[in-house]
């Protein structure tokens, strides 16, 4: 499976879940995935923590390839690190959604020979936005295991034809925002 590739690697971190489907060959993951590994920490080949995460990423394989990829990143800059390390798990046509704090509008570009959907997001959890912006509803997961939520999501972008201009790459970068999310801890 492609996410025990992953684990094995320490790319997957603060893991959610990781689990089968019950349609076969295809497996989930949400949690948060390394687009930058710490460094080596110690003589036994240790690392430190990640420098930079990919934040409540929902994730679909099918077999060895990616099929579907969402999740959180507080800079466009962050878009070339994903491709950089998982481009080439990617299978043709993914679909590809990020929330990105600093993007100016929501739109799609192309990267990496992919298309994907950048929506701004300043503010609230990968997973609610998802199937907001999918419009999905709690009923369309009633009864199914963690896997299969996602495989219900992967399934509604399918239907998932918003009106966003598609904006090459260099307008992408151009047009970014000093937007920051802002942390939050106890009051």
């Amino acid at each position: 499976m492609l996410f025990d590739r992953y684990e094995q690697q320490g790319l997957l971190f603060n893991m959610n879940f990781k689990e089968a489907s019950t349609t076969a060959g295809k497996a989930a993951y949400r949690g948060e995935l390394v687009l930058v590994e710490g460094e080596i920490g110690d003589a036994a080949g240790r690392r430190k923590p990640p420098t930079e995460v990919m934040r409540g990423a929902v994730l679909l394989s099918d077999g060895d390839k990616l099929v579907m990829a969402a999740g959180m990143l507080n800079d466009v800059a962050e878009i070339p690190l994903f491709f950089e390390k998982y481009g080439e798990d990617l299978a043709p046509g993914a679909k590809l959604l990020f929330f990105v704090v600093n993007v100016a509008k929501p739109l799609f570009t192309e990267f990496g020979g992919q298309t994907s959907a950048l929506i701004p997001l300043q503010d609230g959890m990968v997973w609610n936005e998802l199937i907001e912006e999918l419009k999905l509803e709690k009923g369309d997961f009633k009864g199914q295991s963690a896997a299969d939520k996602v495989l219900t999501v992967a399934g509604a972008f399918d239907d998932y034809k918003p009106k966003y201009p598609t904006v090459g790459w260099d307008e992408v970068v151009a047009t970014k925002t000093n937007a920051v999310r802002e942390a939050r801890g106890p009051v």
